[in-house]
């Protein structure tokens, strides 16, 4: 005899927990008559297929602005869960919602080149791999020195240039971006809070307007 499972433990290790959501997903399994309204386990046999068909029918998502927009342009349904950790979109992490945000804001408005100046060495590091293979970046040590040509030649470069003050930068190295007068001036923005989607949020913001 093949084994079951309790249904409402499996759509929970899914992140369906919310009544109406849980209530969506029973439907479209009795439907496919997988199950039934009487029964509260089902056959693993079943799961696979099961999973089948929510995949192809909802869009798991969070509650977040941004991942209900992507969930709504997806083609299928929008399926609240909770925790977000089960979001398709950010999986729960400000900062992957704020990435993919990013790369898409640049993609709308033609940024392919972005100078990041400032930031911690660790940070710096997952720009570049989150980031990194979508679009070129040029990472600024805000704590080393910068010439003012260095400086000149990223500002000619960049079609987006973060200035990160909250973070690691010395005055001497963002003074060289910041300058009153610089002809590039219109695509330097000054970010004054800390955390990559601060970060990444500031140059949407910018890229928006």
């Amino acid at each position: 005899m093949s084994a079951d499972k309790d249904i409402d433990g499996w759509f929970a290790e899914r992140g369906i927990t919310l009544t109406d959501s849980r209530n969506r997903a029973r439907t479209v399994l009795e439907e496919a008559g997988l199950t039934s309204a009487r029964k509260v386990r089902i056959s693993e046999t079943k799961l696979p297929r099961a999973e089948q068909l929510l995949t192809e029918r909802f869009y798991r998502v969070c509650a977040a602005s941004e991942c209900q927009q992507v969930a709504r342009a997806s083609g299928r349904e929008p399926l609240l869960v909770e925790p977000r950790s089960h979001c398709e979109h950010c999986g729960g992490s400000n900062n992957r919602r704020a990435e993919v945000a990013f790369l898409d804001a640049c993609k709308r408005h033609g940024v392919s080149r972005v100078v990041v100046v400032g930031g911690s060495p660790a940070v710096r590091e997952e720009l570049e791999d989150k980031l990194g293979g979508r679009i070129d970046l040029r990472m600024v040590d805000g704590t080393e020195r910068r010439t003012a040509g260095k400086a000149q030649s990223d500002l000619e470069w960049g079609d987006l240039v973060l200035v990160w003050g909250a973070t690691e930068l010395h005055h001497k190295v963002s003074s060289h971006y910041t300058a009153p007068g610089t002809p590039h001036r219109h695509k330097v923005v000054h970010v004054a809070r800390r955390g990559v989607a601060a970060l990444l949020e500031a140059g949407i913001t910018h890229l928006n307007r």
